[in-house]
Order: structure tokens, then sequence, then C-alpha cells
């Protein structure tokens, strides 16, 4: 499997992660619903059987619980992937989730204890919120860093003028924003910041949250379950959810062609880009991870992208 070199980093990760957004279950704000833990092991360890070499969660995922999971995955296998997780993001006794930079000494503590390692990989601020807090976050994560508790450090949905104003403190190895051909917000200014200062860049929801999986239904949108946090996410409603079918629809035929699936073009659009470095791809279970790991070789040829492109100018504004 064909490795690309992380920003400043000596991580040569593949092309797909493994996220671990879905693994923390259900009952806590941005949930994707209830999830059994042995479904989310045996992913995790199918995932690396088959070649994956990163691992990304999030300590606010499932409230720890995420982590937990990926912690336990890795006691019962032989490989050892690189670890990705955040910080900022907090809760309190009443499960109430709020963005704060003031307490990532001890965030990083328990996200060591809960992943059972001696060193993060990659340890990123999660949101740059509050605002006012990203100088003085970013010290304490290159304070990290020199200790040996992290081994690199990187951002996670930072704008330009964010990134700038950590750099002046210390160089970052990576951003992660969301980025599919239904949210392309980043292209204009941040992609080709990150690519002209040696950022790499890990993006999130290639797939857009499952509506380009090519497994979506109308059916499905409606059954999601109360704590599903797409019940709400407006390209899940009407009339975006019907485009957003069809567009998948449409990267169905082109996968055809080649076997796999509209969710695997979806995921080779977004590493199309030259900036990206690496796509996060979520799996629930060790099916789902067969069924997206030919992400991790398939390329559209340029006949194909200019084809995408073109669809999405008539489809998507």
């Amino acid at each position: 499997m064909q490795k690309k070199k992380l920003g400043n980093s000596d991580m040569e990760l593949t092309p797909i992660g493994f996220g671990s957004w879905a693994v923390g279950g259900g009952d806590w704000a941005f949930s994707w619903g209830p999830q059994d833990d042995n479904d989310s092991i045996t992913a995790i360890h199918k995932a690396l059987d088959l070649g994956i070499n990163w691992i990304d969660t999030a300590a606010v995922y499932g409230l720890g619980h995420s982590e937990e999971v990926v912690a336990r995955a890795l006691k019962t296998t032989s490989h050892r992937p690189y670890i990705f997780t955040k910080c900022g993001l907090v809760w309190d006794e009443k499960r109430e989730v709020s963005n704060s930079l003031k307490h990532i000494r001890r965030e990083v503590e328990d996200s060591l204890r809960r992943l059972a390692v001696d060193a993060i990989d990659l340890y990123q601020v999660h949101w740059p919120k509050p605002e006012e807090e990203i100088e003085e976050a970013w010290g304490v994560m290159a304070d990290l860093q020199q200790q040996g508790k992290v081994r690199w450090i990187g951002v996670s949905n930072f704008s330009v003028d964010q990134m700038k104003r950590a750099m002046k403190i210390a160089p970052i190895t990576s951003n992660q924003p969301p980025y599919s051909m239904l949210n392309r917000a980043v292209e204009p200014a941040i992609l080709p910041f990150c690519e002209q200062n040696d950022i790499g860049v890990i993006n999130y929801a290639p797939m857009h949250s499952g509506l380009l999986t090519g497994a979506m239904t109308k059916d499905r949108v409606a059954n999601f379950t109360s704590d599903d946090f797409r019940r709400n996410a407006k390209n899940y409603q009407e009339p975006l959810l019907s485009r957003n079918l069809a567009v998948a629809g449409f990267l169905a035929g082109i996968g055809a062609r080649h076997g796999v699936s509209a969710g695997v073009v979806a995921i080779a659009w977004t590493l199309h880009h030259p900036a990206i470095t690496a796509a996060i791809v979520g799996g629930r279970s060790a099916k789902q991870v067969e069924g997206v790991l030919p992400a991790a070789s398939f390329r559209l040829s340029e006949e194909e992208f200019c084809d995408i492109q073109s669809y999405l100018a008539q489809h998507v504004p």
C-alpha cells in the first residue's frame, strides 16, 4: 500500500486511516447512535490486518469511550498503528460538552491513560475555540511535544488565519478539516496554504458522514435513532437529501466500471487533491472496512475526475 509523508513529521501514512468517531457509541451530543464494542474491535482488527497503519480518534468521541475501545483493540493485535487523538472539547458530570483549551495538560494525561500508550503519535486541537485561547493552547501543545508525551502536534478545523497565529509559536504538522464533494469550503484557501507550508492534511467525512457511500437511502435516514446527529444535519434534510443521494448514484455508476462502491469513488475524489495526505474513513463493522478498503489503492482517471467535476458543477452549487 503506497504511503505518503504527513507534513513535517516522520510518519508515512496509508491513503486511508481508521476513523473512530462512531466507535464512541451513543448517549452523547454528536453520536452516530448505538454501537457494539465487539463490532468496533473487530472492525479495527480488520483494518489493521488489511494494512491500514493509523487510527484517528478523539477524547470527546463517546466522552472517552472511543479511546478506550481503541486501546482494547490494540491489546489483542500484534499491529502497532500510529494513534492520533484530539483535545479541546471537554464535558462535565451531566455529559454536557463545551469548548475549552484551558485543560490540555489534564486532557493529554486522560487520553494517555485511556489509550494505554506512553506517547500519542499526533495530538490535535479539535476546534479553535474559544478563539482567544489559541496561542496559549498551542504553547502548551508545543511543550507537551518537548516533554515527549506527544510526538507531533496538529490542528483540526483551523482557518488560515488561525494556523498563522499558531505557527508563530511552533510548527504545525497537520490540519484535519472536513472535505468531501458536498463540502468544499477548504479548497480556495486552506488546502493551498497547507500545501505551501508543509502542513499535512488528513480530511474527515470524505463520504460526508455516510451520504456518499451508495448504501444510504431515504428509509435509512427516516429510521435514524434519536441520538444520531445526522437526523438534524442539513444535508440529510430535503431537498438536499434527494440531491445528495443522486450524487451518490452518479458515483456508483463510475464505481461499477471498476467493481468498487460509490463511497470508494467519493474517497478517491478527495485523495485526488494534491494537498490531501490521507483520508479518515470510519468503519462500524469488519464488513464496512472491507467495503472501503479499495479506496487505499483505487484512483480516478483524469477523464473520470473531470466527469465528476462537470456533474458537481451542474448539480451541487
